[in-house]
């Protein structure tokens, strides 16, 4: 099982992933493929983002029972931690203070 989540994505990205997979909600993917066609779609994912953002989610064999990649402009990171994939936050953009 494989779930691709993308924010602010172009239209033709959005049609791409619709002909892989079913989209729940709108920029939520969900789909069955091998790991090849999950490359695939995701270097897909990559090459066509531009501005927006973008997270894949799959069943993998290791303690958390999945594995995941992100792309794109966010505030969420993937870090490593002792061999578990955990998300790390970067700090908000603070906004100038008015005068």
């Amino acid at each position: 099982m494989l779930v691709i989540v993308v924010e602010n994505a172009p239209p033709r990205l959005r049609g791409r992933l619709a002909v892989w997979l079913l989209e729940l909600r709108a920029g939520v993917y969900v789909g069955t493929y091998s790991r090849r066609t999950r490359e695939r779609l995701w270097q897909d994912v990559v090459d066509h983002i531009d501005t927006g953002s973008a997270v894949i989610a799959w069943a993998a064999p290791n303690d958390a029972g999945f594995s995941f990649e992100t792309c794109g402009a966010n505030r969420r990171l993937p870090v490593d931690y002792d061999g578990f994939r955990l998300v790390s936050f970067h700090p908000p953009l603070s906004e100038p203070e008015p005068s």
